[in-house]
């Protein structure tokens, strides 16, 4: 691998995408650590965003293997068929996560939620992205171990690994966590942001780490000492989960674990923004690299996406998700594409425009131009950035073949059906 390459080329791109600080850690078998930083120390917790589920999933099947959860029990005072197994995969058909959150108990949030937000569909039938479901998954530790979900966290997880805790909120909030900024590329502004995470929220997001943190995590997942969860366990955790398509964000989903396929090689792993973060770990289970990145600027993922060039130059083809290449023959799109689709409280209106290009709103505000392709994938461009790394797809019912969902950035919207005057 190719050290000084990669250095030089974090440098030139923390500066092409104006983000203020960047930390890069990779670990081979065989070889010492190897890590640099740029604009940042290299041991700052930076906030990780949703590599925290990955984290909280980690301590379930802990629990799993000692015997304290079960994968396939379905969960007490639920409605809905929902088990353990649903919740890691994000295949519960449950929404993201509710606008109106009116409680600090992880287990009232949760339960309210499901009483409350309509299934996307039946669980196990499908996969959709959701918060609430890893808020649920934190219930169930906290009933299983007796304590809150941060101090399971730290006495199952943390504390094994020889990790401190850094969290970005909770009773052990942690203030020297690095800052945030959001990043205007075209107007060349960067702006620092506070974390605004909601209480309930923190199994699904609430975790700091340094890249080299994420390194060590990392390495017990590929199977390194210390042996928290069973092997069998852990190889569950990396196995693509049946009817679990995330479309639009990794190559199939295990537990806890997305997958990503590069060469015929499968590495797992999972991606995070916090406010005005993007964070990225990589591991492949086959050898045992992993390869951690952590940036305090929104423009992050961009530089995700660069690096994972600057990697397979410098000899090291590291695994993640490419949408295009399922962008093949530009079609007109059909007349059901437009409507209104939910996914909880969060409404994706889709119009159509005179360009043969179709408008896509969230909550009544601009998100993105979407052009279609065959199979009703398509590429979008982001109105505020003009970004068209992202894409996603419309899904048909396969019983009357109408447009029935909307699926962007993993998290399905259903169509909502317009109501008789």
């Amino acid at each position: 691998m190719n050290t000084h390459h990669l250095a030089r080329r974090l440098a030139g791109l923390v500066r092409d995408h104006l983000v203020p600080g960047a930390q890069l850690a990779v670990h081979r078998p065989g070889e010492q650590l190897w890590t640099t930083n740029v604009g940042l120390p290299a041991d700052a917790p930076v906030p990780i965003g949703s590599i925290t589920k990955t984290f909280t999933a980690t301590v379930a099947m802990t629990l799993v293997s000692d015997g304290d959860l079960d994968l396939d029990t379905p969960l007490p005072d639920v409605d809905h068929p929902l088990t353990l197994r649903h919740l890691l995969s994000h295949t519960g058909g449950l929404p993201s996560d509710p606008d109106d959150v009116r409680t600090t108990s992880l287990r009232r949030h949760a339960l309210d939620a499901c009483r409350t937000l309509v299934p996307l569909h039946r669980p196990g039938a499908g996969f959709s992205y959701s918060n609430i479901g890893y808020v649920l998954v934190g219930h169930l530790i906290e009933v299983a171990t007796g304590m809150s979900w941060w101090e399971a966290v730290d006495a199952v997880l943390l504390r094994p690994l020889g990790l401190r805790p850094h969290f970005t909120v909770g009773p052990d909030t942690d203030h020297g966590a690095v800052s945030g900024h959001a990043v205007n590329l075209p107007l060349r502004r960067v702006v620092p942001v506070r974390q605004s995470l909601a209480l309930v929220d923190a199994p699904a997001g609430a975790l700091a780490a340094s890249a080299t943190d994420l390194v060590t995590f990392g390495r017990m997942l590929a199977g390194a000492p210390p042996h928290l969860v069973d092997d069998a366990d852990l190889a569950l955790m990396r196995t693509p989960v049946r009817h679990a398509e995330p479309f639009g964000m990794a190559d199939g989903w295990g537990l806890g674990l997305a997958l990503y396929e590069r060469d015929g090689t499968v590495w797992v792993g999972h991606d995070g923004t916090a406010d005005g973060t993007s964070c990225h770990l990589r591991i492949n289970p086959a050898d045992g690299t992993v390869v951690a990145l952590t940036t305090n600027g929104s423009s992050g993922f961009g530089l995700w996406r660069d690096l994972v060039g600057e990697f397979a130059a410098a000899g090291l083809p590291v695994g993640d998700y490419d949408g295009s290449a399922e962008l093949r023959n530009p079609i007109d799109p059909p007349a059901d594409c437009a409507g209104s689709f939910v996914n909880g409280d969060t409404e994706y209106s889709v119009q159509p425009t005179e360009r043969e290009v179709l408008k896509l709103t969230v909550d009544g505000e601009p998100f993105a131009d979407l052009s279609l392709f065959d199979g009703l994938v398509f590429a979008m461009r982001d109105s505020d950035t003009g970004d068209t790394t992202q894409t996603g797809r419309f899904l048909r019912n396969p019983r009357d073949g109408g447009i029935e969902w909307l699926q962007i950035g993993g998290r399905l919207a259903r169509k909502r059906v317009p109501q008789m005057a």
